[in-house]
């Protein structure tokens, strides 16, 4: 029933094919090696393999596909795992249906995505401990952003918004290659492999908030 209602909100959006579903981990890697989608959409809880193990292993097989997980305030905890695993992106199952639209096209232009709502339990998630451990954190995420130029951090604020680079060379009037190359050197000076985990500093600085 649950994912008959994701399909249907998937297939009410012109652009994008449903083309296959998977009840289980297991079966969402082999459908995705056989049909090499833009996007798989994915559940963290499933039977046979969950859907961590199951991000993993597809971005091992088929890396260019983005994978965008759905998850609940309850699962908070596996956050960081579904990072390492390389997630496109995370939304919340009781989200606006709209956003859920939102979230694959931003993921199939190769965007990070965070619902705004799960980005601030993110970052919660990743500042628990002592204050003197959050306290550490926030200053380290600081520090690594002043490190950047200005038009750096403006592409970070704008990748933190979940904009593809087209998207990103279009607001700030620079070729996509040019976008590329902006986001390959953040990664490299944040010390941090993907675009979620760099959209998470943008979150966690404030850089989200700002007008560029």
């Amino acid at each position: 029933m649950i994912r008959a209602g994701v399909r249907a909100i998937l297939s009410s959006d012109p652009d994008i094919e449903v083309v296959a579903e998977a009840a289980n981990g297991s079966e969402a890697v082999d459908l995705t090696a056989k049909h090499r989608p833009d996007v798989v959409l994915m559940d963290i809880r499933m039977p046979v393999m969950d859907g961590l193990a199951a991000t993993a292993e597809i971005k091992r097989q088929v890396p260019e596909t983005s994978v965008l997980i759905l998850t609940t305030f309850s699962e908070d905890e596996y956050v960081a795992r579904a990072l390492g695993g390389g997630a496109s992106g995370f939304m919340l199952k009781s989200g606006d249906p709209r956003e859920l639209l939102t979230g694959v096209h931003a993921a199939a232009k190769g965007a990070a995505y965070l619902s705004a709502k799960v980005a601030s339990r993110i970052i919660a998630e990743l500042n628990r401990g002592s204050a003197g451990q959050r306290m550490v954190r926030n200053a380290s995420s600081r520090e690594h952003v002043e490190t950047l130029t200005e038009r750096e951090r403006q592409v970070l604020a704008l990748l933190g918004k979940g904009m593809s680079n087209a998207e990103i060379g279009k607001r700030l009037h620079v070729v996509e290659g040019t976008v590329k190359s902006y986001v390959s050197s953040i990664l490299s000076g944040l010390g941090v492999r993907n675009r979620v985990q760099a959209a998470i500093i943008a979150y966690e600085t404030g850089l989200v908030d700002e007008q560029w």
